[in-house]
């Protein structure tokens, strides 16, 4: 198996932890497993060597925030990965992620080269959320060319792994053939995150990781300025990202007090940090839609917190939401609808429990960490000697999962297995920076 990805072990950046996840499990198969990522400068936890895993690391130009700098890292990235893919051992399997842009071009080069089959694990759909956070011209040259690189990559894969059925509809968009498509969802990891008592007091609502431009903050804006003089709502931030300056100097310009600010939590303090709240808040900008799907959501299910969503109605939170009754969703832009929904939670913590009961044993049930790799590990996976690949017997969707548009889907209860235990949490987003701006670690805006 070889796995190329920008970040691995001991990055912690969420798809280094969900990529080091998928090789230790297919390792502890007994599948040959080797990584080619770049140098580990992301913030790191854990630095321990993995067993029976080989890492090659690329020694890539430093990324740089300017365009010429960025794509001179991504550059010297893929021509050394590609060398490198192409002068070890053949391996049975590629798999390759989202990070850098394009990487599965290079997936894609070295499966022609070696006759190996290749899977993309599509993170994020390029070049459509580059357009739509304003990085590409929707029309521009480059944007046409990556577009093109990036479907010529994925018409060749044998496989494509989306992170929900929002981003799967937006793959059969590109003209992606339905079939070719798994829908296989992000997890976390029960043995790291579990649920702990309600705190009292005021109902506190935790927004944790980053604050990007694909997020909707001007919902949220408008429901702290509501709720501010009630004295019944405390809003927490803990993370960092380019949107999280904007929200401190409208907490400071309207002299909010019941907004807080933290730095990123570290990845063993993340369980705790969680069960601080009473609701976790994961928030998308509709113009993302499909092309992202937030992983927060997945570290919430598990601390037993319902979510409050701020998104569209079709996105894979809400079906999340819907699903399991765990959450409540609310379109971007209905500052009232807001107001509304956290009035009556405030009012009925009943609601906030019961609610949180469900998003654990529906987290227990379909999310947790060794049921997450499995579903991966059932399309990617090569055969034992004399059985027929995974990828050529992937599971057939039960009446309940199928749909019309003859994409795979890969049930999650295939998969459920009550004795495995499990050491790696693969979402928890652990910077230790508090993000541009003013610092306010655990303290309140005043």
């Amino acid at each position: 198996m070889l796995l190329l990805n920008q970040f691995f072990h001991p990055s912690s950046a969420p798809t280094s932890q969900l990529l080091t996840d998928l090789a230790l499990h297919l390792a502890d198969e007994g599948h040959p497993v080797t990584a080619i990522c770049g140098r580990s400068e992301y913030n790191t936890a854990n630095s321990t060597p993995l067993p029976n895993i080989t890492v090659h690391r690329i020694p890539n130009l430093p990324f740089g925030h300017n365009k010429v700098t960025r794509i001179l890292s991504y550059a010297s990235f893929y021509l050394g990965a590609l060398a490198v893919a192409l002068t070890t051992r053949k391996p049975q399997v590629i798999v390759t992620l989202t990070t850098p842009p394009l990487l599965s071009v290079i997936g894609t080069l070295i499966k022609k080269i070696r006759n190996t089959p290749h899977f993309i694990w599509e993170m994020d759909v390029y070049p459509d959320i580059a357009i739509e956070l304003g990085v590409l011209s929707p029309r521009g040259p480059l944007t046409r060319i990556i577009g093109a690189l990036a479907d010529w990559s994925r018409r060749n894969a044998d496989g494509i792994i989306a992170l929900g059925d929002d981003m799967r509809d937006l793959l059969i968009a590109h003209g992606i053939p339905p079939a070719k498509i798994s829908v296989a969802e992000n997890w976390a990891d029960s043995t790291e995150i579990a649920p702990q008592p309600f705190p009292e007091g005021p109902l506190h609502l935790l927004y944790s990781g980053n604050l990007g431009l694909a997020h909707d903050i001007e919902t949220l804006q408008g429901a702290m300025l509501a709720l501010n003089k009630a004295g019944r709502f405390h809003f927490t931030f803990a993370g960092g990202g380019p949107r999280r300056k904007s929200l401190e100097s409208f907490a400071l310009g309207h002299k909010l007090s019941n907004i807080f600010f933290r730095g990123y939590c570290p990845r063993s303090e993340l369980s705790q940090t969680l069960a601080q709240c009473h609701v976790g808040v994961v928030t998308q900008h509709p113009r993302v839609h499909g092309s992202v799907v937030p992983s927060k959501v997945y570290s919430i299910l598990a601390a037993g917190r319902p979510i409050v969503y701020i998104g569209q109605v079709d996105t894979t939170p809400a079906r999340i939401i819907r699903r399991f009754d765990c959450g409540w969703q609310i379109d971007p832009g209905d500052v009232d609808g807001l107001v509304g929904v956290l009035q009556r939670l405030e009012a009925n913590r009943w609601l906030v429990h019961s609610a949180g009961q469900r998003a654990r044993q529906a987290f227990l049930e379909n999310y947790d960490r060794e049921i997450g790799v499995r579903r991966i590990a059932a399309i990617v996976s090569p055969s034992r000697p004399g059985t027929t690949p995974s990828w050529l017997r992937r599971p057939q969707p039960s009446a309940s999962l199928s749909d019309s548009s003859g994409a795979d889907y890969v049930p999650h209860s295939a998969y459920r297995d009550e004795a495995i235990t499990a050491s790696q949490s693969p979402t928890c987003h652990t910077e230790d920076s508090s993000g541009p701006g003013i610092a306010f670690e655990n303290t309140k805006v005043t």
